[in-house]
């Protein structure tokens, strides 16, 4: 049972590999009716191996720096009647060693299905292919991309281009009317990094927002501190950072704080426990758009379920998403059953 943050820096590229027990409270995740990918991009449930009994979940996110793939992993421990396990390089920089533990999972036979947290689809798409035609179900996790390079069973998570275009238009709603300047921290060219930006970009065009830097900020709290400093050093006058993922969200905190700046708006994307007790405490960040990783967790691994006994055909199920600001953060985290890490105190 996972019961701190998981990849100290002290195992280095070390793999993290955890069995997954069954709590015994845990209960099936309902989810809603999946919505169909794109023409070519559904792969055949015909085509499982999957011969009955209990079936043996991998799930590999990219990297277990970040709490939120450790958070899904919980969710996916909460769902009766499997097995799994965690495959994961420490780094979410670390494309080769995501790519090797995927090509270990294809090749064992006890595996019937693999959740993976894909942030480079491109590179990956070879050995989704592979893991698909060796009669594996395939799901891509913490994504809405509707067409991967090679056909998949399924996808969960949010529709990122929407979800952060309601982010932009509840901040300028904020705003009352006035201007703002606006810096962007993109996480690593991707599929999830477009969407993200985009959706935000989408949700001032138009209006009185404008945006005046974009820099990449690597994903995590140190990248995203060190890229918010060139930003607002290069561009004084940025009174909004938005951040595709929360953990540049609080790197951009961190940087505002260290710089003496009280007036700049923050605004992130995941729901981290981490940054929703910063929102709830005023410590920098403004808001961030709450996917609830741990249900998206529970629903993935329930869909894998469904989809090795033939209940799914496949396709796209969208997590639902709530926009979380000062006022409703302690509401949140009240929910700790819901939460990886639980929060530090109790709301």
């Amino acid at each position: 049972m996972i019961t701190r943050r998981i990849g100290m820096k002290t195992l280095g590229a070390l793999a993290a590999a955890l069995a997954i027990g069954l709590p015994a409270t845990a209960l099936a995740q309902s989810y809603p009716a999946p919505q169909p990918l794109k023409a070519g991009a559904q792969a055949s449930t015909g085509t499982l191996k999957f011969a009955g009994g209990t079936p043996n979940i991998a799930y590999l996110p990219m990297g277990t720096e970040f709490n939120y793939h450790i958070a899904l992993c919980e969710g996916i421990k909460s769902v009766p009647g499997i097995k799994s396990f965690m495959l994961s390089p420490y780094s979410g920089g670390d494309q080769a060693g995501q790519m090797g533990m995927l090509q270990d999972v294809i090749s064992r036979k006890d595996v019937d299905a693999i959740l993976i947290i894909s942030f480079d689809e491109h590179s990956l798409a070879p050995l989704i292919k592979k893991a698909v035609d060796a009669g594996k179900a395939v799901i891509i996790v913490n994504s809405d991309i509707p067409n991967y390079p090679t056909p998949v069973h399924g996808v969960v998570g949010v529709n990122q281009r929407a979800a952060n275009k309601a982010l932009a238009t509840w901040a300028r709603q904020q705003a009352e009317g006035a201007p703002r300047k606006v810096g962007i921290l993109d996480g690593e060219p991707s599929y999830l990094a477009t969407e993200r930006a985009g959706g935000f970009t989408d949700g001032i065009k138009g209006s009185n927002w404008n945006m005046v830097a974009r820099i990449n900020g690597g994903w995590s709290v140190e990248k995203g501190n060190a890229a918010a400093m060139d930003l607002l050093q290069a561009n004084p006058g940025i009174e909004v950072i938005y951040a595709s993922n929360d953990y540049m969200a609080l790197g951009a905190a961190l940087a505002a704080k260290s710089m003496g700046r009280k007036n700049l708006a923050v605004l992130g994307y995941d729901g981290d426990t981490g940054a929703l007790e910063n929102i709830a405490n005023g410590e920098g960040v403004t808001a961030t758009t709450n996917t609830s990783p741990v249900k998206m967790g529970r629903i993935a691994a329930q869909f894998a379920v469904d989809l090795l006994n033939k209940k799914s055909s496949g396709g796209y199920v969208e997590v639902p998403t709530q926009i979380v600001q000062k006022s409703n953060a302690a509401a949140v985290l009240k929910n700790a059953d819901e939460l990886f890490p639980k929060p530090s105190k109790k709301y």
